[in-house]
């Protein structure tokens, strides 16, 4: 089939939807690629490198619109696009459905199938197709850049011979994939992060990342397992909550970073006016959810305004925009996921299978019938956290303490009784090694399991601790004379040698991974 790419006509929008390296990628799944002229341009691909990688150019829209099977864009196709539609077509794009009931009915009358790229499930086969979390991670991170911009001071703190400069208060509101973008890029910087997020596992998330976690004193956290990993509406308790904890704060904050958003409902209101008003002249609001509605009262869409107190509100919505190079290789990686997963055979052959968690919940419109909302998925999109056991309280607690310490008395009385056998018939030195040995297990066994096991690597691990005893152990009997003793010894070294030295290998490659090229 023929796979085609047409140009954004949206105001402000710079992406492009096939780049020359994701076109590489679908002709290998069979199909031919095309490309409106010019379309590539402003996310700085000129139509020559398109050319190289065996992408046919077409002069006009309509052009592509005729010879197409398999149109993708970025932002939806206009409606007078859908003129030019034909039935068995197939269009993919970001849509919105709850926003955009004419283009839906649209392509419906025209018998073409629409796949939303923001309709793809959170869960884990698909996280290769989440176009909301790869453009999501870009405008965490161009936030942070627009934020440092505006602020016009240092993010990191300093103290130099000129005097003392203090770190900057960044405050996330949303920790969700930009939200965890904003967070590193600002740690990164030096500044002092703080983040709030309803959903219960978002706190570990955060303080793995070096920001603070703002908790409050109420009973509500919400599982997003049930919410498909999205934050859903809260309580009118818990907002109250809320709301005075971010009054609270609001003078200390020098920059707010708004990234909340609920699926199909407008961004909830959390940074209000007042809070604006508190805050520090110089500072600044970024809000990530501006073209939702805006998450900061003072929000306008598309613009930047300065309070009276000097407080600068950020509501641009093109961030992905301005990284389009980045933010289309992104994309067309994640469309072409898709497109792998709509050719099965990679024989240029689209099977449009809806019995597929994935496809069926992209899929809004297909063979005349609007198909939006989805059926759930069959699946949770993400686990629902362990309960934690109730352990069983034992009717006489003071009863079950002292037999507990009955039977420790009773089993040190009997491994003392036990040495104290071993003693009078072992020789001297087995007894020193014996002591040696004993010793060496238990400080291994508080070595490693005071660890955190999410700190583990291969060079940390039970086994290397018992290799290490291993190696000890056989050094000091390898200057005996029996020849036997020393042969085993020499082996024991050898094998246990081979897992120190592995260890050390893998964990110096997993902590490369991490360094900055």
């Amino acid at each position: 089939m023929k796979v085609a790419a047409i140009k954004e006509t949206f105001p402000g929008e710079t992406r492009v939807a096939m780049t020359p390296e994701s076109a590489v990628a679908i002709q290998k799944l069979g199909h031919a690629c095309l490309l409106e002229a010019g379309a590539g341009d402003p996310a700085g691909l000129p139509d020559a490198q398109y050319i190289e990688s065996g992408v046919s150019l077409l002069r006009t829209r309509q052009a592509v619109f005729e010879q197409a099977d398999i149109i993708i864009s970025v932002r939806p196709v206009t409606l007078e696009d859908c003129a030019h539609l034909r039935p068995g077509q197939t269009l993919i794009s970001f849509v919105w459905p709850n926003e955009n009931d004419a283009l839906l009915n649209a392509i419906r009358q025209q018998g073409a199938a629409l796949i939303a790229m923001d309709m793809i499930p959170r869960i884990s086969r698909a996280q290769k197709m989440d176009a909301l979390s790869s453009m999501a991670n870009i405008a965490g991170y161009r936030a942070v850049i627009e934020a440092g911009h505006n602020f016009g001071r240092f993010f990191t703190g300093q103290i130099t011979a000129a005097g003392k400069i203090p770190p900057a208060q960044v405050l996330v509101i949303g920790a969700g994939v930009g939200g965890l973008a904003a967070i590193g890029a600002s740690v990164a910087l030096g500044a002092v992060v703080r983040a709030f997020d309803v959903r219960a596992e978002a706190a570990e998330q955060v303080e793995s990342m070096g920001a603070g976690f703002l908790r409050l004193d109420f009973d509500e956290a919400q599982d997003s397992s049930k919410t498909g990993g999205y934050a859903a509406p809260s309580s009118p308790e818990f907002i109250e909550k809320q709301m005075a904890c971010f009054r609270q704060i609001a003078p200390e904050i020098d920059i707010v970073i708004c990234t909340a958003l609920i699926p199909g409902h407008k961004a909830p209101r959390l940074w209000l006016e007042d809070m604006v008003r508190a805050m520090r002249p110089g500072s600044v609001i970024v809000d990530l959810a501006a073209e939702r509605g805006g998450n900061c009262d003072l929000t306008v869409m598309n613009e930047k305004i300065i309070t009276e107190e000097g407080v600068i509100v950020l509501g641009y919505t093109d961030y992905p925009s301005r990284m389009a190079t980045q933010s289309s290789m992104l994309y067309s990686n994640n469309l072409r996921h898709l497109l792998t997963d709509l050719t099965p055979a990679r024989d240029g052959v689209l099977v449009h299978n809806m019995d597929d968690d994935v496809i069926r919940s992209a899929t809004v419109v297909n063979q005349g019938e609007i198909t939006f909302p989805p059926p759930p998925l069959k699946r949770a999109a993400i686990a629902p956290a362990k309960k934690a056991r109730v352990k069983k309280q034992p009717e006489n607690p003071t009863m079950d303490l002292a037999s507990k310490n009955r039977l420790q008395l009773k089993l040190l009385g009997v491994g003392g009784a036990l040495m104290l056998l071993l003693g009078q018939v072992a020789p001297v030195s087995f007894m020193q090694h014996l002591i040696v040995f004993a010793l060496a297990c238990f400080v291994g066994f508080q070595v490693i399991w005071s660890v955190n096991h999410a700190l583990h690597t291969p060079l940390m691990a039970v086994t290397n601790a018992i290799s290490g005893i291993i190696v000890l152990g056989a050094i000091l009997q390898i200057g005996s004379g029996n020849w036997l003793v020393v042969t085993l010894a020499a082996i024991s070294v050898l094998i246990a040698t081979i897992n120190i030295v592995g260890g050390f290998m893998v964990t110096r490659r997993m902590l490369a991974m991490f360094q900055k090229s």
